[in-house]
């Protein structure tokens, strides 16, 4: 008995194990060297370090503007992203579960632009912010077409917002779609016979069912949100100047670009660590009880 147990908890840890390998090698180890670099001076390169402490924090938050610019500037992309993103999301998914036919049809155009690289649909949508968008409003009655939406940091962030949703959108789609085809019928038909409008059926019985959906999209928003590169980087370059730089943007710059300053790009990555997982840790504890409401 003792041996098949053996053979059995063996057997476990040989399935387990090239994961937890791999989870070990490229994140894990990773993660806490970074901690720990953090509190150095390490360029990156030098095989010699000194452990400064606090020092790097304390000069982040006093003496760099440039970091902290791009902290706000990120959180006014979470933000927009969180509420723009979900919403426009579960109405493509209400409207297309709504539809008795060519539901397919819908759900492959709206979900064609996620397989689209980030950066490749950044690069797209370059061209047609210079390029196209100047030419309808010039051939047009749609001139407010014609704005530099790459060289205007007013406009900028709009430019970066329309391609990040136009790439996302169609993922959270999905997962609303699969929240809504989890709904029982027969409460939508209870909710019909008490005399519920279109709008009462969706507030009172399929918006608490599809909590869980929402749980999922939330945490997937945030995240990706606050590690948002690729779409900033092939859109603006951060530019004009520094106005549309998100912090991963900030810790690259700091960590290979220009200052080779690995210990403090770690240290802002830290502190980057630590924004996602307030934020994450309370958006997860209000869904959860909201998933248990309902």
């Amino acid at each position: 008995m003792l041996q098949k147990s053996s053979k059995k908890y063996i057997s476990l840890l040989a399935f387990i194990a090239p994961a937890f390998i791999l989870y070990l090698c490229f994140l894990l180890i990773p993660t806490i060297s970074g901690l720990y670099y953090s509190f150095t001076n390490w360029n990156g390169l030098n095989p010699t370090y000194k452990f400064i402490g606090l020092e790097n924090f304390i000069e982040i938050f006093k003496e760099d503007p440039y970091f902290m610019d791009s902290v706000w500037f990120t959180l006014k992309y979470v933000v927009c992203m969180v509420v723009f993103q979900n919403v426009i999301a579960l109405l493509l998914a209400v409207f297309i579960e709504s539809r008795t036919r060519s539901k397919g049809f819908f759900r492959t155009i709206f979900f064609m632009p996620n397989m689209i690289s980030i950066i490749i649909s950044a690069f797209m949508w370059t061209f047609i912010f210079t390029q196209v968008f100047p030419q309808l409003a010039e051939k047009t009655i749609l001139t407010f077409l014609g704005q530099s939406w790459i060289g205007d940091p007013k406009y900028s962030f709009i430019a970066i917002l329309i391609v990040s949703l136009w790439n996302g959108v169609g993922y959270m789609m999905i997962i609303y779609l699969a929240g809504l085809q989890g709904v029982p019928q027969h409460l939508k038909e209870a909710a019909v016979i008490d005399g519920a409008n279109a709008f009462q059926q969706f507030r009172n019985v399929t918006l608490p069912m599809i909590t869980h959906a929402i749980t999922i999209c939330l945490f997937l928003t945030l995240n990706n949100a606050f590690k948002v590169y690729e779409v900033v980087f092939g859109l603006t370059g951060g530019g004009p100047g520094r106005s549309t730089q998100v912090i991963t943007m900030n810790i690259f710059e700091e960590a290979f670009s220009n200052n080779f300053r690995y210990g403090y790009a770690s240290a802002k990555s830290v502190i980057l660590f630590i924004l996602v997982l307030i934020f994450t840790l309370i958006q997860i504890r209000m869904t959860k009880k909201k998933e248990v409401e309902a």
